[in-house]
């Protein structure tokens, strides 16, 4: 008896499975959830992979996911804790890692992240080797480095989500300032995803306006307006908001979906993200920070050679200096 399929579907050729934009993610926390959420809802690839030990919360988060799929665009989803699901992707992100202990050194987080590491990467290079790695786990630009390590990648694979979330923040609250929606302000946050990152406010613009060229001072301690209490602002929202409600997620998520849209569609955009800038600004280490980066198709393509003063190039090599004496202590 012919099936109710087979009654309604008359089979012209077989249906194929491209994988062309198909996107992994790494870790269903709260981060991994939010990334895939916002790829989903944003109707970026056909084909989406959930990978993480606990089994259960996959299973449910899949489903959950599934059962909106008649309000979206057409996705397949999987999940599972085998990496054979991964098998063919063009984007993995990689979102798992593990949390810091109360008295617990940073080098010992990190440590103890790379452990974690050695179990994800390989299993994705085997299942996916022309994959895009993208990094969002902290510290992530230490995890970016162990990553590229890992992987025998090159570098434009290779890649961490850095300080593009710092720069929508920083773009945000200037936005709050000055009126102006957020995506007509412009200005870059670079260097670690984390307390010693650097605001360019010497690039800081609204159409071309330098806000330098207005304020002389802006950014600067002597700032009548204490403009500098942006980037202050900046390094605090995350710990502000893990204090509220636990952890970050929808920002990290929606970051990440733009970036995976920008490879996809080979948009070639500018975001800061976390690469290897040895060479760059005068840096001799080989270190992972975050600088504008032009992404496409084939991930990074080129680094912006941003004109930085004395201030900002100093502090950046500060970064590389932290950076490089954390490195030099992990065990691979």
């Amino acid at each position: 008896m012919a099936t109710v399929k087979d009654q309604i579907l008359k089979e012209v050729t077989k249906s194929e499975t491209g994988t062309s934009s198909k996107i992994t993610v790494v870790g269903v926390g709260q981060v991994g959830m939010a990334c895939a959420f916002s790829i989903l809802t944003q109707g970026i690839g056909n084909e989406l992979a959930l990978v993480d030990v606990a089994e259960d919360k996959l299973k449910g988060e899949m489903m959950d996911l599934q059962h909106g799929l008649p309000f979206l665009r057409n996705v397949t989803i999987h999940a599972g804790s085998n990496y054979d699901i991964t098998a063919g992707s063009k984007i993995c992100i990689i979102t798992a890692g593990a949390r810091q202990r109360e008295g617990e050194s940073r080098l010992n987080l990190v440590q103890r992240n790379v452990d974690i590491f050695k179990s994800i990467v390989p299993q994705l290079v085997d299942r996916s080797p022309d994959a895009i790695l993208l990094v969002v786990s902290n510290p992530v630009d230490i995890m970016t480095y162990v990553t590229w390590k890992l992987s025998n990648f090159p570098e434009n694979r290779v890649f961490g989500s850095g300080t593009n979330l710092d720069s929508s923040r920083f773009r945000f609250l200037m936005s709050e300032r000055l009126n102006i929606a957020p995506s007509s302000c412009h200005g870059f946050i670079i260097g670690e995803h984390g307390d010693s990152s650097v605001p360019v406010w010497s690039g800081v613009n609204v159409a071309g306006v330098r806000l330098n060229d207005v304020n002389p001072d802006i950014g600067k301690d002597g700032d009548p307006e204490e403009w500098s209490t942006l980037h202050k602002k900046v390094i605090q929202s995350a710990y502000e908001i893990i204090k509220l409600k636990g952890y970050t997620s929808w920002a990290i998520g929606l970051s990440c979906a733009t970036l995976c849209r920008s490879i996809l569609g080979n948009q070639r955009n500018v975001y800061a993200l976390s690469t290897s800038v040895q060479n760059l600004h005068e840096i001799k280490q080989k270190v992972f920070l975050s600088v504008p980066c032009v992404l496409g198709i084939n991930g990074i393509t080129d680094v912006i050679r941003q004109t930085l003063n004395d201030s900002e190039k100093k502090q950046l090599q500060k970064s590389a200096e932290t950076m490089d004496e954390v490195q030099s202590k992990i065990v691979f």
